[in-house]
């Protein structure tokens, strides 16, 4: 249940700065190499939650 809980909270936390990041006034290459380097890291953040990659540990919010 935790597990499932930090996965949300660090999606929207991922999906905030990649929205501010998108918002910057950056030339066309660069954009486009940010934008594959935060889906790379999105789908890094997947596959180890789903105990797929270990390399990539979510420290576990408590509450």
């Amino acid at each position: 249940m935790y597990q499932i809980i930090s996965l949300i909270i660090y999606l929207v936390v991922f999906g905030l700065i990649w929205w501010l990041v998108g918002m910057l006034p950056l030339p066309a290459p660069v954009a486009r190499i940010v934008n594959v380097l935060f889906i790379l890291f999105l789908i890094g953040v997947l596959l180890s939650v789903f105990g797929i990659l270990p390399g990539i540990r979510l420290p576990v919010l408590r509450w």
